[in-house]
């Protein structure tokens, strides 16, 4: 049997799970209940009523929290030396490519984002056994793949993030830290829910938003009122 802490079993005493929370709500309690010494991921995992294994249904998207992620992203620009000093500028923590290439082909990934250039996409595209996995892979349309690299490096600087609905039908996404504001937790989770609707494919029947949970990570979940996205 697992060990539970007393601080678990108090925390797990301040959710009703028989009670589905507003967004409010659930921002304010997500903080009460998080017992851990250091600054938790707050996160929202929101599962959908699609088939991930149809094409026009495997949901993914991009989203700018308003308040970012309260995560420092480290950035890895893949691209050609007259892009390189672009990419510098704007903040990207690595930049380059053959060094990369051969890095990432031992199994170095330690990056959270990786951007590319369209014109080196051809010497890549072997890595996505490596990067696909992790969700690493530049791709056009999470904005990874682009020319202007100062500003794609920016977005990602300034809390853009990428979603997508995992085999089980359903998203995990990053939407903040504990020691946010409630207020801070709440616009960051409805940025990202309202990103969700507006990517529903027209092929998905029944209902699209089935279930909300919010959660830090070392926190019971948090069930939230999926009603008001039921669109």
């Amino acid at each position: 049997m697992a060990f539970v802490s007393k601080k678990r079993k108090v925390a797990e005493t301040k959710v009703d799970g028989n009670k589905t929370y507003s967004l409010k709500e659930a921002s304010a309690l997500v903080k009460q209940i998080t017992t851990c010494k250091f600054d938790a991921s707050v996160d929202l995992h929101v599962r959908l009523g699609v088939d991930p294994k149809k094409a026009d249904q495997a949901i993914r998207g991009t989203v700018t929290l308003p308040h970012g992620t309260g995560k420092t992203k480290r950035v890895l620009v893949l691209c050609t030396p007259d892009k390189e000093a672009e990419a510098k500028t704007a903040g990207a923590d690595y930049v380059g490519l053959d060094e990369f290439v051969t890095k990432i082909e031992g199994g170095w990934v330690d990056v959270d984002v990786i951007i590319a250039t369209p014109s080196v996409m051809p010497r890549i595209g072997k890595l996505g056994k490596v990067l696909g996995p992790r969700n690493l892979m530049p791709n056009p349309k999470t904005g990874t793949v682009s020319n202007d690299v100062a500003a794609a490096v920016n977005e990602v600087k300034g809390g853009k993030i990428a979603f997508k609905v995992d085999k089980a039908g359903i998203i995990h996404a990053s939407i903040g830290r504990v020691s946010f504001t409630p207020e801070k937790i709440a616009e960051n989770s409805q940025e990202l829910l309202n990103a969700i609707m507006k990517v529903k494919p027209s092929s998905a029947k029944g209902t699209y938003v089935k279930g909300i949970s919010m959660a830090s990570s070392m926190s019971p979940g948090i069930s939230i009122d999926s009603k008001a996205f039921v669109h």
